[in-house]
């Protein structure tokens, strides 16, 4: 797991504000975030890690807000976000660097290992749940949306254990054989 120096926080509404410029520096070289007015603000999915990881001490007020509570919080505004978090953890511990998604269905945009900063995200990956049905035409759609963008689009499957496996997809085209129906239903 990659070393991040203990980070202090403060929630404002539901987003996690960093404002020691030194925090936002270390966070911003390892991906997490978004800078606004020399603040750092995390989102949701970036604060559960870190709070699962030990590494933020988050308060609102003078009350510190630790990992259930701030899920519970999350979970009124965000039915998906512990699929979400689920995700972000397993990429991050594998060492890749993961921002949000930006529209198509994703989740998150991926960027090699090594990369971040130097080139764009290569992976653009969206969650599903074990059992979760999801429409064929609406899963060719992302597909072809995400592969014109020059990404590869990534499912990311959670099992009812939590483990997440990973499915790269393509476009496959499906055509019609019209002879050999014929031939086949002949008795």
């Amino acid at each position: 797991m990659e070393e991040t120096p203990l980070v202090r926080g403060e929630l404002i509404s539901d987003q996690t504000c960093i404002s020691d410029k030194n925090m936002i520096h270390d966070l911003d070289l390892k991906g997490f975030g978004e800078i606004e007015k020399e603040k750092l603000f995390l989102k949701s999915f970036e604060t559960l890690y870190l709070l699962y990881t030990k590494r933020l001490i988050l308060k609102k007020g003078k009350k510190q807000i630790d990992f259930d509570f701030f899920m519970n919080i999350c979970q009124k505004t965000d039915f998906e976000i512990l699929t979400k978090f689920l995700i972000y953890r397993d990429l991050r511990n594998r060492g890749y660097v993961v921002k949000d998604g930006f529209g198509f269905g994703s989740d998150f945009r991926v960027y090699e290992r090594g990369h971040y900063g130097e080139k764009g995200a290569k992976f653009l990956i969206f969650g599903l749940n074990e059992g979760q049905q999801e429409k064929m035409g609406n899963l060719q759609k992302k597909i072809e949306e995400i592969t014109q963008m020059g990404k590869e689009p990534i499912i990311a499957v959670i099992e009812r254990r939590g483990e997440v496996i990973y499915y790269k997809i393509n476009k496959m085209n499906f055509y019609e054989n019209k002879s050999g129906i014929e031939e086949s239903f002949q008795l």
